[in-house]
Formats: C-alpha cells, structure tokens, sequence
C-alpha cells in the first residue's frame, strides 16, 4: 500500500504492532497441535455483502508472519462483493496462517465496514450533487486506514489532522469571542478557512469574514436551504451533526456541497468475513 496516494501512514510499522499485540512469544495452541512441518490451503470469504478495503494490508500481515505464506487476492479494493464472494486464496505453513489470522482478518474487517457504510451513504444522496466526507473521528494511530476505507467506499476525505487546514469550531469561537473575531484571526493563513455556524446571523458573519467554507451545525433543513441561499457563489457548505442514512438525502438535496458524518469511522460495524482452510 506504500504506493498508494491515500496511504500516508507507515503500514508495516502499524501491522508490526498488531502482530506483536496478538502473537507476542508465540501461537502456543497450533504449536501444541498442528504439527511444525504441516501446510495448509485456505480462502478468504464474505459472509454477508459489503465494499472490499484493505486487502493488501491483509496480505502484509501475512508476508511479516511468514514469507513462506502465499497470499492471492480476488478482488480489488473498492469492488463490492456479495455474500459467499471468496476474497482471497492463501497457502504454507499452517502455523503462520493460524498465527496471523486474526490479526489479518482485524485488518479487513474493519477497513471493508468501513467501506461498505460509507458506500450506503453515498447511494443514499446519488444524484444531489452533495458528496460525503470522513471526520477526524477514527481510530487513534489508524486514521489512514480509516481514510482510505472511506475512499473505497466512494466517501471523500476531510482534512488529516490540525494541520493541513483551518477548521474553527464552536470552542474556537467560544474563546475568540465570536465568528468574527476568530476569522479576522484567520486572515492572512495560506490554508483554506472552514468556520463552523450555528444559525443564519452566523452564516452572515462568516460570509463577510471571507471563509472559504461553513460547517452548518445540527441546522434544520430549512435553516441548511437558507444558509445554501446565501452562500451560494461565495462560499461552500458543509452539514454536519446527527446525519443518519435515514436523513441524509433529506439533508442533500438542500443544496449543501458536502455532508461530514463522524459515524462512517466511529461507528461502522465491521465486515462479516471469515478465513477457511480447505480440505486436503
């Protein structure tokens, strides 16, 4: 995944740490029970339908158990699968499958619900012209991952971290006073200038103090539709807070550019998929 544009982190460094987590001394069941010369054939498959994410983290986990362990995936990151859909095809040692199973599975697991959450939310505003973007709540140390998962699902990434844009929330707002203030705080930063708003008199505020984008916080659909009304030509907006599949086409089809829903990462449930020896 090293060659992967949305991949930042250090993934061999992350997939080290889960197997060290899991395995730590050593697999002390399979080397009471399955002999050390014994190989094995297995498969990956889907036990309910989702979005594919994170199949070549899986096949490091492999690659740093035992370079012996032969690892070919099915299906490319991004695809959708149904349910039976074998994933991936594996074979060697079948103590260094056991050992890194779990872990692997981790991996795949969480990246694909991700995925396939995010997937349902983006078939949920089709055709609205709003897109659905990620937040910063992710997996302490897995943010990456949980950014790339999004990406597979069809999401858009938000920003990275606190660094790479100004994002001025209600807490900024609190200390500097007012939306105002905190902007003319802003002025002069050479990254773009998101401000988070809370009703109309804010939007207005915003406007005049030149963000490039407003966060609509927990508005009403008919606050979101006049908040579009005046930021339409002068600034992008963004909905945010409480959005649920059950409301979000509701929310799109007001006009906002963007819906952030912290719950595509904080709260995916993770992909029904099982590892399989085969017979013989």
């Amino acid at each position: 995944m090293a060659d992967d544009p949305h991949l930042a982190l250090d993934v061999v460094r992350l997939v080290r740490a889960a197997l060290a987590e899991d395995v730590g001394s050593g697999d002390v069941t399979s080397e009471l029970v399955v002999p050390l010369d014994t190989r094995c054939r297995a498969r990956i498959v889907a036990r309910a339908p989702g979005v594919l994410a994170g199949t070549r983290v899986c096949r490091r986990v492999f690659q740093e158990t035992d370079r012996a362990v032969r690892f070919r995936a099915l299906s490319r990151d991004g695809a959708r699968f149904r349910r039976g859909k074998v994933l991936a095809r594996l074979s060697g040692p079948a103590r260094s499958v056991l050992a890194a199973e779990r872990t692997a599975l981790n991996f795949l697991q969480r990246m694909s619900g991700v995925a396939t959450l995010t997937a349902r939310f983006v078939a949920a505003v089709d055709g609205t012209g709003c897109r659905v973007l990620d937040t910063r709540k992710t997996v302490p140390g897995w943010r990456a991952l949980d950014k790339y998962a999004v990406w597979c699902g069809g999401g858009v990434n938000h920003r990275r971290g606190l660094h790479d844009m100004v994002l001025v929330k209600d807490n900024h707002v609190a200390v500097a006073g007012s939306v105002g203030t905190a902007l003319e705080r802003c002025r002069g930063a050479r990254l773009k200038v998101e401000v988070e708003v809370r009703n109309l008199a804010e939007v207005r505020e915003a406007l005049a103090g030149r963000a490039h984008r407003l966060l609509l916080d927990n508005m009403s659909l008919g606050q979101m539709r006049a908040a579009v009304a005046l930021c339409r030509g002068r600034a992008r907006t963004e909905a945010s807070g409480s959005i649920t599949l059950r409301r979000a086409r509701a929310i799109a089809r007001t006009g906002v550019d963007f819906i952030s829903v912290g719950a595509l990462t904080h709260s995916a449930p993770a992909a029904d998929i099982a590892l399989d020896f085969e017979p013989g």
